[in-house]
């Protein structure tokens, strides 16, 4: 969904056993699921054929520091997902900019239970979908590494570009129970650019980023999911 409103850039490849981990290193929303077990606060929800299609990233939250210096900058982006064999969900992601449209394809790999995945060619150690009802919007939380700085992101998936209020409300309710408040939260404006995007053929939308892209590179750059800021040269 890197960031899934930072454009995500694919990384070198990451261990792939399980891990085992003390309490408080655990992402924030394992301790709240932790917390909360046997209540429907925080709930992980199937996956699927039924969350297949194209959602717009229509808001974002996030303590990553890159995201806080760019949030405001941000547009709306695109993601359309499929679902492939083994649970795992193939992900294209687009980022709109005032003179390009930026994608990038990730597969986000299946983790146990449904709605729980890994995304390792980007830097995602725990992507949840922690609420939604397939039809009309999701909440998506991300927790990432870059460059050994760990970071939470939540985004409000929508299947249009205003987001229904039982949506917003959704979004607003979790963020905060994950660290997240008011003021690393931003709505994110529509791009007519990312909507002829989607709508245009295949052949006549723009190239796919290369990979890899070290994050580094990206003193300026797009999260994963609706963002817009200039990335580096692609030429």
């Amino acid at each position: 969904m890197g960031e899934l409103g930072l454009e995500p850039v694919l990384q070198g490849p990451r261990p792939s056993g399980p891990m085992s981990c003390p309490l408080h290193t655990l992402p924030p929303v394992s301790r709240v699921l932790m917390r909360t077990k046997g209540q429907e606060s925080a709930k992980l929800l199937g996956c699927g054929s039924q969350f297949s299609g194209l959602w717009y990233v229509v808001s974002m939250a996030s303590d990553c520091k890159v995201f806080l210096g760019k949030k405001d900058h941000l547009l709306m982006s695109t993601s359309t997902v499929k679902a492939i064999t083994g649970g795992n969900l193939s992900v294209h992601m687009e980022f709109p900019r005032a003179d390009r449209c930026n994608q990038v394809d990730a597969e986000y790999l299946k983790v146990g239970s449904e709605g729980h995945f890994r995304v390792p060619a980007l830097g995602y150690l725990d992507v949840r979908i922690v609420d939604t009802d397939y039809s009309s919007f999701a909440v998506v939380y991300i927790y990432k590494e870059l460059e050994g700085a760990l970071s939470t992101m939540v985004q409000l998936y929508s299947r249009t570009q205003e987001a229904s209020p039982q949506a917003v409300k959704a979004f607003q309710d979790f963020y905060p129970t994950v660290g997240l408040p008011d003021d690393m939260m931003v709505t994110l404006p529509k791009s007519g650019r990312a909507r002829a995007a989607v709508l245009s053929p295949a052949s006549s939308r723009p190239t796919t980023l290369p990979a890899p892209m070290p994050w580094a590179t990206l003193s300026s750059f797009p999260s994963p999911m609706g963002v817009s800021w200039p990335p580096p040269s692609t030429q």
